[in-house]
């Protein structure tokens, strides 16, 4: 904790000494801060700070592929004559508890998990080469390292690379978001290693996340890293597909013998103001191969104004062999309205419905074996809502803060398994009041 402490706090420094009044050109991203291929690729217009809301800067639909329209570029990341890349980011945050949870741990809240203490969730570098296929065929990759909270995140099935280099019982863990290599000729690519999965609104990186928190979708539903092979054709300026195959959730090693389908397409509108997406996941995730599950997304985002930016989202969820021969489904609905105050300000808002009723995903990182973190019962049987607001300051174009607001609350039966009843407060409450608050500095 010491060190975390000494970190955040050298932070704040840089962030205090980068915070003069920047001219709308110095608000203008860095390179380190646009679109990587960590996320989906999608090819946009070059969007500046001055004329473009903060939030539609960090949507899916108008993040850029490159840094730059010529590799090596000035103003790019570090970059060799090879073609390589260099970058990260570190972040910190802090979340208060209006219930106090003896237990320490905010409930369901995955990522900022922890009532009153610092957290560094994402020390994070990567290694980049991207590649560019405009003029034929073209080889590429790209190698993540994480150290911090969040790496209970990437792997929280416990089925996955990290298991070999962490404990079950640390706080902070060390992890390979991605370890991939790139090809592709003309509008046509493929990605083998591990990568994100392309279902669902929200990301891992904070600076793509209008939020500190993430919603129950991300948390609790989606494939957030899978380890196979992603293909992309772009059709037209406006219309990608994407197809490939898997270990399944998370599961860096294939232990059931059977491989699952990813895919979906993607649609941008000429002007860029419009996108629509739908994903899907569908295989056997357990390890004995037994129960099908199909999962899809659709993410429509919508720029209503040069301030304003409205995002749709919707998931559904189904799996059989539940508990013997048991089937279950799930499914969630999640708004996004965001505005634009200025160059250095904007305001967003979050809220999601969340329903399991048959009690299968909402449990948390401690359920698995000997796992540190929120524990309890195995599965709530009813729906999950919650609401967050909050701001974004940029004082400089490369530090962010994001105080919000979030308040859940739990509409189902009392749990009878494991030791908390009911999700929030030590398992006595249905609902809860948070307020968090965190820092992003981009190198």
């Amino acid at each position: 904790m010491r060190i975390v402490t000494l970190a955040l706090a050298a932070l704040v420094l840089v962030a205090a000494t980068w915070g003069a009044p920047a001219s709308a050109e110095t608000l203008t991203q860095p390179a380190s801060v646009k679109q990587v291929t960590y996320f989906d690729d999608t090819d946009v217009a070059d969007l500046k700070a001055t004329e473009t809301p903060a939030a539609i800067e960090t949507s899916n639909a108008y993040r850029q592929a490159a840094c730059c329209p010529e590799m090596c570029d000035p103003g790019c990341s570090p970059c060799n004559s090879l073609g390589f890349t260099t970058g990260g980011w570190l972040q910190a945050g802090i979340t208060a508890n209006s219930q106090d949870p003896q237990d320490r741990f905010n409930g369901p809240l995955m990522t900022d998990d922890r009532v009153g203490e610092l957290e560094m969730n994402e020390l994070w570098f990567y290694l980049e080469r991207p590649i560019h296929t405009e003029n034929g065929f073209d080889v590429g990759g790209r190698v993540d390292f994480l150290y911090g909270t969040d790496w209970r995140i990437v792997d929280c099935y416990g089925n996955g690379l990290e298991d070999r280099m962490n404990g079950p019982r640390n706080l902070y863990g060390v992890a390979l978001p991605q370890m991939y290599v790139e090809a592709g000729v003309g509008d046509f690519s493929v990605k083998m290693g591990r990568m994100t999965g392309i279902l669902g609104y929200e990301v891992v990186p904070p600076m793509y996340s209008f939020f500190y928190s993430h919603s129950y979708s991300l948390c609790y539903r989606e494939p957030i890293l899978i380890t196979g092979l992603m293909s992309t054709y772009k059709v037209s300026d406006q219309v990608s597909l994407l197809a490939g195959f898997h270990n399944g959730y998370h599961q860096f090693e294939n232990d059931n013998g059977d491989v699952n389908f990813q895919g979906g397409v993607k649609w941008t509108s000429r002007s860029g103001w419009t996108s629509l997406a739908y994903c899907l996941d569908a295989g056997r995730n357990d390890i004995h191969a037994l129960s099908d599950q199909y999962v899809q997304s659709v993410v429509w985002q919508q720029k209503l104004s040069c301030r304003w930016q409205y995002v749709f989202q919707s998931d559904y969820g189904f799996t059989n062999g539940v508990a013997g021969d048991g089937d279950a489904d799930w499914y969630s609905v999640n708004q996004y309205l965001f505005y634009t105050i200025n160059t250095k300000w904007s305001a967003g808002m979050r809220v999601e419905w969340f329903n399991d009723d048959d009690g299968t995903r909402v449990f948390g990182v401690g359920n698995l074996p000997d796992a540190r973190g929120w524990m309890g019962a195995p599965g709530y049987a009813g729906s999950f809502t919650e609401l967050t607001a909050g701001l974004n300051w940029k004082p400089r174009a490369n530090v962010t803060f994001r105080p919000e607001m979030r308040w859940d609350w739990y509409n189902g039966d009392q749990n009878p398994n494991g030791p908390y009843p009911y999700p929030f407060d030590d398992g006595t409450r249905t609902s809860q009041l948070t307020a968090a608050c965190d820092l992003i500095i981009v190198f």
